[in-house]
């Protein structure tokens, strides 16, 4: 029997502690008198006061959370939160509609950076505050930083931990799950900041780098500017952000061990390994063809390179260039890196490179298994064994992602049938929304927008983006009988 009272319970708190962050734009918004303070005030009393009633209306409930409670919490508290986080878009008049509103609050807490606002300058600054502070919020997940307190409420957090953390990692920095998620919090925290400091100095506003720094390290790709981080055409504000993307990218358990001094546990790390050795091989192949099709000299290639291959496979989304307009070839390698993602236990979205990794390696051991039938044969990840469960799970998890694919592609291609490039366009749209990337191919690119889709498409890619987010199987799994049975 799922226990709905302890659910709801902690859905209150966390819908709670959404409206006192809402508050945290108010600061933005009185500074620079752009009109939004009412708009926010209110969002963050209506946010608070229904996260209490939830809260009072559960307080008794039994504080005991099993799996699936665990599964329920994220899935809920996901929704839940998104919902909210529309209120300041549409109290301030940003969206005057409620597709627009949410499309825009789930492309931030999903860090996906798709967006449907045609003149992203025009926007008040508390709202565009509000609107950053999303990403960064969903970039760790709101639901672990809840798990750091949750021995405070008397209830283990071990569940909603394994729940939403992104990706199948299982190293752990600290043996309790409350240790670990602080530890997190704090390289994130500090990350965060540092990039703040970073791009403050070499001439950024405070408003444009605290903005900046939050969407960086979230993956996210939300900026104050129509053009993105090209509006900023300078190195000295295009290789920090490059850098710290490139960070975020990497399992902050490497991090960490990174941090404590501990190199040998960071090179032991076989998906780090490839990470770095696949965004470096790229670099190299891209700046030779951009150097070679445009005007660029050979450090303006690599920076536009480097930066758009760091983007995309980190799923921020940042954009510096158009690499739709460079060759049909590297737009058909973009839009393939669009399913890579970066390291599991990362702020990134998409596939995961540890998946990839482990599928590849399979894939060349399996002609040795049939060479040698009846050795046992094992996949090693890190110098330990890969469990079978594991396997499977990742294999799963991929076909799944390969059917959402192309059956959100197909749908997606009748939704778009009024668009010069209704197919290109449609599985573009439906990649990044799954890979919470931002910028697609066809008429999705890197200088668009989606604010030309059609409402139910842009409903479809909703819950794309919230199944990517989530990793397919939180939310799938409630549609599961097996779920819902007794035992």
């Amino acid at each position: 029997m799922v226990n709905f009272g302890v659910v709801g319970n902690i859905v209150g708190i966390l819908v709670l502690l959404l409206g006192g962050l809402m508050l945290t734009s108010l600061g933005f918004s009185l500074y620079y008198a752009s009109g939004d303070a009412l708009a926010i005030v209110l969002a963050a009393v209506v946010t608070s006061l229904s996260g209490a009633l939830l809260w009072w209306v559960t307080r008794e409930a039994p504080k005991k959370l099993g799996k699936r409670e665990g599964y329920l919490v994220v899935a809920l508290g996901w929704l839940a939160t998104t919902i909210y986080s529309c209120l300041p878009y549409l109290f301030s008049g940003t969206f005057p509609d409620l597709t627009n509103a949410f499309f825009e609050s789930v492309s931030g807490l999903t860090t996906t950076g798709a967006t449907v606002l045609n003149d992203i300058e025009g926007v008040p600054k508390g709202i565009l505050f509000w609107r950053s502070l999303t990403q960064w919020i969903g970039g760790m997940g709101i639901i672990v930083l809840t798990v750091a307190i949750f021995p405070l409420l008397g209830i283990g957090g071990v569940e909603l931990f394994v729940a939403e953390a992104p990706g199948p990692t299982s190293d752990k920095i600290h043996p309790r799950i409350r240790e670990t998620a602080k530890r997190l919090w704090m390289i994130y925290v500090g990350l965060t900041l540092s990039l703040i400091l970073i791009l403050t100095l070499v001439g950024m506003s405070f408003y444009d780098a605290i903005n900046h720094g939050l969407t960086t390290m979230a993956t996210g790709g939300f900026s104050t500017k129509n053009a993105s981080v090209a509006h900023f055409d300078s190195p000295l504000v295009q290789y920090p952000i490059l850098f710290f993307m490139f960070l975020a990218g990497i399992n902050y358990t490497v991090i960490y061990y990174a941090l404590t001094g501990n190199f040998k546990k960071v090179w032991r790390s076989d998906e780090f390994k490839s990470y770095l050795f696949l965004i470096f091989f790229l670099t190299l192949i891209v700046t030779a063809v951009v150097y070679q099709v445009t005007d660029s000299g050979w450090e303006k290639a690599f920076r536009d390179s480097a930066f758009q291959i760091v983007s995309v496979i980190t799923t921020t989304g940042y954009v510096t260039a158009d690499y739709t307009s460079w060759t049909p070839a590297l737009t058909l390698l973009f839009f393939t890196l669009l399913f890579v993602g970066a390291c599991a236990g990362s702020t990134s979205g998409g596939i995961k490179i540890i998946r990839h990794l482990v599928f590849f390696r399979n894939s060349f051991l399996e002609f040795k298994r049939l060479l040698h039938p009846k050795a046992v044969i094992r996949i090693k990840i890190d110098q330990q064994l890969v469990a079978p469960r594991i396997l499977t799970h990742i294999l799963v998890f991929l076909l799944l992602y390969l059917m959402l694919f192309i059956l959100g592609s197909i749908v997606m291609a009748m939704v778009l049938i009024d668009f010069e490039q209704p197919l290109i366009t449609a599985i573009g749209a439906v990649a990044t929304s799954l890979g919470n990337v931002g910028p697609a191919i066809g008429q999705l690119g890197p200088v668009d927008n989606f604010a030309a889709v059609p409402a139910v498409g842009k409903w479809i890619l909703i819950f794309l983006m919230l199944l990517g987010r989530l990793e397919l199987f939180t939310i799938l799994i409630l549609f599961s009988p097996y779920f819902w049975r007794m035992n």
